[in-house]
């Protein structure tokens, strides 16, 4: 079983006098006392095994409406196995500038507060305190400490290979549809070598709302002319799939780092573990 190694150590980009940025408004009753590295980040959830209730779905649950006209993929954890990598980045940063009075945020943090989230949302739920410019050039900055960490180390999602050539040898329309910045996106979408795969690329912040709210997907639709009966999603965060759902699309969860039960809860159709699920497959080859 394959598993990322520890990030390569690289100088943090942002350092700021910590003493004039520590945090206090968080309760550290809210905050995990067990810190993982990245490496028990990433085995701890890859070696999970898949819960009996996502195996058991409709076998008609993706065509039920007709063929299948539009495939709408998140980026960030969906395409590729970036979260371990955001987690690292955001755990150094926001330990360098004193959050949570230095104790470095654990995974269950990250996935309930922060995964998925739109970076000027993250402004007013980690650094209240800030005012918006400082705020943003944090983010900024940890934005490019994650691009320097991806251009080492990231990772495709496996299968996701077969499922893209399944969707073009059918010609089936696609986007990306993410709330990540546009140059993060668009060198993610260079090293997977996708970026002539996707024919509209559709980022959060460049709509009137990000998500969790259906702005980008709905803008995708309209881009392909797609109905959202005939089309579906791939999202692996609570926040993707309300987004995929209030647009009024079916939407396959992909389990891969946040919790089953989240994902199924969020509104997700099923859940997979990666692109060479046998669950997604009977569901396209039905």
């Amino acid at each position: 079983m394959q598993s990322l190694h520890h990030p390569t150590v690289i100088p943090l980009p942002f350092a700021p006098h910590p003493q004039s940025h520590t945090l206090h408004f968080f309760n550290k009753q809210h905050i995990s006392s067990s810190i993982f590295s990245t490496r028990s980040y990433l085995t701890r959830t890859r070696c999970s095994p898949p819960s009996p209730a996502t195996t058991v779905v409709s076998t008609s649950s993706l065509w039920e409406k007709g063929p299948i006209e539009g495939v709408l993929f998140d980026i960030d954890g969906t395409l590729c196995d970036s979260d371990p990598l955001h987690f690292y980045a955001f755990r150094q940063m926001l330990q360098q500038v004193g959050f949570n009075n230095g104790v470095p945020i654990s995974e269950e943090f990250f996935i309930e507060n922060i995964s998925g989230r739109h970076n000027e949302d993250l402004c007013g739920i980690l650094l209240p305190d800030w005012d918006l410019p400082k705020a943003r050039n944090f983010f900024q900055h940890k934005e490019a400490y994650f691009c320097r960490l991806a251009e080492e180390q990231l990772e495709a999602i496996e299968g996701l290979d077969k499922v893209c050539k399944w969707i073009e040898e059918r010609g089936i329309k696609r986007a990306a549809v993410t709330n990540a910045p546009r140059p993060n996106a668009e060198l993610i979408l260079s090293m997977l070598k996708l970026t002539d795969f996707f024919e509209e690329v559709i980022i959060g912040n460049e709509c009137e709302r990000a998500k969790p709210f259906p702005d980008p997907y709905l803008k995708a639709l309209q881009a392909l002319q797609l109905s959202p009966q005939r089309s579906f999603v791939f999202e692996d965060s609570v926040s993707g799939i309300k987004a995929g759902v209030g647009a009024g699309m079916r939407v396959v969860g992909v389990g891969r780092r946040n919790p089953k039960e989240l994902l199924q809860e969020a509104g997700a159709t099923f859940v997979i573990q990666d692109f060479n699920d046998p669950i997604l497959w009977t569901q396209l080859l039905f």
